[in-house]
């Protein structure tokens, strides 16, 4: 199956919702996908919801660990920088064989010109190479830094990361998701989705302002939302 680009899509796909967008792919899902292979990503998602995941991660308040990544070129990109500017979203995904990552993406590379008028910047980042960064940021025309986060060393600073069980690695296997090829190392290790904003709050260190972990890759916060939260920060 191949998963359409928002401007593959109709022309009037960019303006929907990201909600909207996901419902569709999950419907393509449900039609093509065979029910036992459904059966293990849900599987796996409530797994990761009974382990806690998602309590231990970051959450707002918590001190802002510090990173620097090579982006889509290679490029070195120090958090300490993008955040001397203002405030910094961003976006923990899966990889590139991921639709719902593809499509969080674009929706967030749709909103680029409001992130640079409230004085914000935007990255994302993932597990996989530089390599598989570049690709994916050349063929969705990406208009921020994708970060390649090798061994998800600053994924794991925001306690997101856990070890695709054996028997979805099987799974992927069968769909040609080859996790040690696109990430460069043979761990299975992936981030649970995460989004989040990181700045200033009344002169105190660098936080975190907002977060939204999620072990449910099919579950999104939406650009308008993460925007306007944003907008009520004060200046």
């Amino acid at each position: 199956m191949k998963w359409r680009s928002l401007e593959e899509s109709d022309s009037q796909q960019g303006a929907r919702s990201l909600h909207a967008i996901y419902a569709e792919r999950k419907a393509l899902i449900a039609k093509y996908v065979p029910a036992e292979i459904q059966d293990v990503h849900s599987r796996v998602i409530e797994e990761l919801r009974q382990s806690g995941i998602v309590n231990r991660a970051l959450q707002v308040g918590a001190a802002a660990p510090e990173f620097e990544l090579p982006d889509q070129n290679g490029k070195l990109v120090a958090s300490s920088s993008l955040l001397a500017t203002g405030r910094l979203v961003i976006c923990f995904i899966r990889g590139r064989w991921c639709p719902f990552c593809v499509a969080q993406l674009e929706a967030m590379n749709a909103i680029i010109p409001t992130v640079k008028e409230v004085k914000a910047s935007l990255v994302a980042i993932s597990p996989q190479t530089v390599h598989q960064c570049y690709l994916m940021a050349d063929q969705h025309h990406l208009q921020f830094p994708l970060l390649s986060d090798e061994g998800n060393r600053v994924a794991r600073q925001f306690r997101l990361v856990y070890r695709v069980p054996e028997y979805q690695q099987e799974i992927y296997h069968r769909a040609f998701v080859k996790l040690p090829f696109v990430n460069g190392d043979s761990c299975w290790e992936l981030p649970i989705p995460a989004v989040y904003v990181l700045g200033q709050q009344d002169f105190v260190e660098t936080s975190v302002l907002y977060a939204s972990p999620n072990p449910d890759y099919t579950e999104r916060p939406e650009s308008g939302e993460i925007m306007s939260f944003i907008s009520r920060l004060p200046r």
